[in-house]
């Protein structure tokens, strides 16, 4: 894997819009966003099935999902730690992948007792496959290149290609044929997703080769690497103890963030003023992007469940629909046809110097997610007697939600690795998805306060407690789209030149 036929400049002295690299890179993030995004639409479907899944309460399964979820998102902190002092992107890559390969098979051998066994080794894999391939892309670029945006969106349209096959067809299998089958798909499609990139590696370079001194003797750097693996294995009992226990949950993340930002001042204590201060701006997205997440991951927990429950299964008035399909699959379906359109946007716009800062992005991207859940909270007003509503609404909430998604999470990738010295830029990707990890955990909260643990309770009464939390988390996302573009100036001095 240490094979360096191609030089770094080689790389980003590429012609055109994107390196070809990108594309390689784009096919395996594909394929495991397939794993992903099939994985977190079955979740709270298959928690709450009383006949094959685990039979839990709509509160219950919306605090389990935002536990497992989180700790996923928490895990790419740590993975980039380790990819970042010990086994390089490549290998990290390598390793996680084969991690969600086992993790699909042991859910597949017997979905209810081996549910949370096999999500150990998905949280653990995701962690050190997530942060590593977005921060290798972020290095196929020259520092201050234009087109750097325009590749992590392309790059999000192919996570979202895969989100799209992912929701559709594992949701499709699990609720109309077998679950057992649903999740057998990561492990088919995790092995594609590796295989791609074996074959294509070559193409990288010294991208996301091993961080250890070269000078370092082979059987330590061996014996360093070995005992990762080890010890990613050795941590299953520990985090089957916190998915299992919504309390422990509680714990690790009172403990991990504050954690994680002692030991990022501990790092920033190495560099310059100017390269600490772009931190300090970096930190100021990756907290907004907890109140993002927080909203936007309702996807896979309340808004789940309310497409289970309280939609119609037709589309446009003719189609028709499994609404969790649309659920899952909307948005994702959105950002492939709107995401290479937006990166070629931000080109036109900075060509001519109009392009807003990416702070003013994020906050456009708040006022367009609180658009959305107005949408469904609007949905209300078309319900029937029995609570089900239209189907017709809540897409157009997702196709709004689209554009909210577009202004933010492909742009927060690619500042984290504007705003990041190169030394730690797979801690910082690593900070933005544990912010994700916290989104996701503050989602289950939402999530479980609008639910209720009345098994028995009605389609309306759900629908009520659904659309009046929607409406509260359109209020918040508007405070928060306002709030960022009113610091923008102040963010932007501390970003150091950087747009």
């Amino acid at each position: 894997m240490q094979t360096t036929e191609i030089t770094l400049e080689q790389i980003r002295d590429f012609k055109g819009k994107y390196p070809r690299q990108l594309w390689y890179l784009f096919g395996s993030e594909m394929w495991e966003r397939f794993c992903f995004y099939g994985m977190r639409g079955m979740l709270t479907v298959f928690m709450v099935n009383q006949v094959a899944g685990l039979g839990l309460d709509d509160k219950t399964a919306n605090l389990q999902y935002g536990a497992i979820q989180a700790f996923v998102y928490a895990f790419t902190f740590i993975g980039g730690v380790f990819a970042d002092k010990i086994l390089g992107f490549q290998k990290s890559l390598f390793w996680g992948a084969l991690l969600m390969i086992t993790g699909g098979l042991v859910i597949a051998f017997s979905p209810a007792e081996m549910f949370y066994v096999g999500t150990c080794f998905f949280i653990i894999g995701t962690g050190f496959f997530k942060p590593n391939i977005s921060t290798m892309v972020g290095q196929l670029y020259h520092e201050g290149d234009s087109r750097r945006d325009a590749g992590f969106s392309l790059f999000y349209s192919g996570i979202n290609l895969g989100a799209l096959f992912g929701g559709i067809l594992m949701v499709w299998v699990g609720k109309h044929y077998s679950w057992a089958l649903a999740f057998a798909l990561v492990s088919v499609v995790m092995t594609i997703s590796l295989i791609n990139f074996f074959i294509r590696r070559r193409s990288l370079g010294p991208i996301g080769l091993s961080p250890l001194h070269p000078d370092m003797p082979r059987n330590k750097r061996r014996s360093y690497e070995i005992a990762t693996y080890i010890g990613s294995l050795l941590v299953i009992p520990f985090i089957l103890k916190l998915v299992t226990n919504t309390h422990y949950t509680d714990l690790f993340m009172y403990i991990i963030g504050p954690a994680t930002l002692v030991y990022l001042g501990w790092e920033m204590r190495r560099f310059n003023s100017k390269e600490n201060k772009r931190l300090l701006a970096a930190l100021v997205f990756i907290i907004f992007s907890i109140l993002f997440w927080a909203f936007f991951e309702q996807a896979g927990g309340s808004l789940s469940l309310f497409a289970l429950n309280n939609l119609h299964h037709t589309l446009l008035g003719f189609i028709p629909m499994d609404p969790n399909v649309v659920n899952n699959s909307a948005n994702s379906l959105f950002v492939i046809v709107f995401a290479p359109l937006v990166g070629l946007l931000w080109i036109w716009l900075s060509k001519r110097k109009l392009e807003p800062n990416s702070v003013v992005k994020f906050g456009i991207g708040f006022l367009l997610v609180a658009v959305a859940f107005f949408a469904f909270y609007a949905t209300i007003f078309f319900a029937d007697a029995d609570g089900m509503t239209s189907l017709d609404i809540f897409t157009l909430g997702y196709f709004v939600i689209t554009f909210g998604e577009l202004s933010l999470s492909p742009i927060g990738l690619s500042l984290m690795t504007k705003l990041s010295p190169q030394s730690i830029q797979g801690l910082m990707m690593g900070m933005w998805f544990l912010a994700s990890a916290y989104g996701q955990y503050v989602a289950g909260l939402l999530g479980a306060g609008m639910s209720t643990a009345d098994p028995n309770a009605s389609n309306m009464a759900k629908l009520v407690n659904y659309t009046q939390g929607y409406h509260q988390l359109a209020v918040y996302a508007l405070v928060a789209g306002v709030v960022l573009i009113a610091i923008s100036p102040g963010v932007r001095r501390l970003m150091k030149g950087i747009h």
